[in-house]
């Protein structure tokens, strides 16, 4: 903190929620460093697949001033990395965070051998899920059928290459959530982000039945049979 420029821009490419305080990253950043300029990096994006320099398109969300996100997209683009600029940093990292949770859920679909049906229904209902709890903490609704939104459920939700869906497949296939972690260098951040949002959704009254589903079997509340039946025997609904 005391080397870092008053008008240097923080550039936030986690995803995730503050576990103890339910606090979106923004918000842990404006504690420890009140005032500094903020922007979310976020998208469809897997690491190995940016680092040899295979096309990436993502979101640089930042707060409504045009000449900075303009100036930091040019900073931080490539020939094959392409940043598109959204006024919407609360969404961004509301996606971001939840969409790890829908796909541990797609994984859990995958391992018990569910099919293509059910895995769609998962990441469409979960990203009504997102949604919900991004209006509610004051995001943009357009955000979500963008590249932090869509593009990035699309991605973890269809690849074991995610780390998130990796794990689900564990669970599904029967492991046990030790087994499924054991020996990863990795993070599957919606491990840790599945019990924030729980807490949060209870707490303001949000509905989320698939993210409250996969933190009760992280959690070992349930097993994965009981959280499919509790899902599929929920009170018939109009979608919209």
């Amino acid at each position: 903190k005391p080397h870092l420029k008053k008008d240097a821009l923080l550039v936030n490419t986690a995803k995730g929620i503050e576990v103890k305080s339910g606090k979106l990253l923004q918000e842990v950043a404006a504690e420890i460093l009140p005032g500094q300029p903020y922007a979310v990096l976020s998208g469809p994006t897997f690491a190995h697949e940016v680092a040899r320099g295979l096309p990436a398109a993502l979101t640089l969300a930042m707060q409504a001033d045009e000449s900075a996100a303009r100036a930091a997209a040019e900073a931080l683009s490539a020939r094959t990395f392409r940043p598109y600029i959204a006024y919407d940093t609360v969404g961004a990292e509301v996606a971001g965070a939840l969409k790890n949770v829908i796909a541990i859920a797609c994984g859990i679909v995958g391992g018990r051998g569910l099919g293509e049906n059910a895995r769609a229904a998962i990441m469409t209902r979960g990203m009504a899920e997102i949604r919900r709890f991004g209006l509610h903490r004051g995001a943009k609704s357009e955000t979500f059928l963008g590249l932090c939104g869509l593009g990035d459920l699309v991605l973890t939700c269809s690849s074991p290459q995610s780390r998130n869906m990796s794990v689900g497949l564990a669970l599904g296939g029967g492991q046990t959530l030790y087994q499924a972690l054991e020996g990863k260098r990795s993070v599957a951040e919606g491990v840790d982000s599945a019990p924030a949002v729980r807490q949060l959704v209870a707490k303001i009254g949000v509905e989320a039945p698939i993210c409250e589903a996969v933190a009760a079997i992280l959690d070992g509340e349930i097993d994965v049979d009981q959280a499919i039946d509790g899902l599929l025997n929920r009170p018939l609904k109009a979608e919209r």
